[in-house]
This record gives structure tokens, C-alpha cells and sequence, in this order.
């Protein structure tokens, strides 16, 4: 009778706690999980630098556009006084 109860017992257990170790489990992992998110919220990403960085220079490019047309506009007015270009150059940091 024993042994009989014993091996029930055996049996019934596990698949009573089957739910309490999985939400143990995901207990204990959350914080790591949630850590995780984090990182990946504060760090730039190289797709995302990449895009950023040719989103900059565009804007950059435009600039130079704009204010290289304006330079030989103002040449065409009065080229005795107009000399090379020293106006802001894309890519180059100064």
C-alpha cells in the first residue's frame, strides 16, 4: 500500500509544481531580460550609426551646395574680386 502511494506521489508532483518551476524560471530571468533591453536602448547600433552618419552628411553636401552657389554667384557680379573658393567643404572637419 505504501509503495503504491509512494509511486502516485512520485507521479503527481512534478506535474502539480510543472507551472511553479517554469514561473520561477521566469522569475529569476527577468531582471536579466530587462537588463538586456536596456543596453540595447542606450547603445547605437552600427545600422543605425551608418544611417545617421549619412543623414549628417547630406546635410553637409547641401551646405556646401548652397553656399558654393552663392560664391559664383557673387563672381559672375564682380570677378576682380573673387578668389578661390574657401567657403565650407563637406567631409572636411576644420
Amino acid at each position: 500500500m505504501r509503495k503504491t502511494i509512494l509511486i502516485a506521489a512520485a507521479a503527481i508532483i512534478p506535474l502539480a509544481t510543472g507551472g511553479c518551476v517554469r514561473t520561477a524560471a521566469s522569475v529569476v530571468t527577468a531582471p536579466f531580460k530587462a537588463a538586456g533591453k536596456v543596453v540595447d536602448w542606450s547603445t547605437t547600433s552600427q545600422e543605425e550609426a551608418d544611417r545617421n552618419y549619412g543623414r549628417k552628411m547630406r546635410k553637409a553636401e547641401a551646405r556646401e551646395g548652397k553656399e558654393r552657389r552663392e560664391w559664383q554667384k557673387r563672381c559672375r557680379k564682380d570677378p576682380e574680386t573673387c578668389g578661390p573658393y574657401d567657403g565650407f567643404v563637406a567631409g572636411r572637419d576644420r
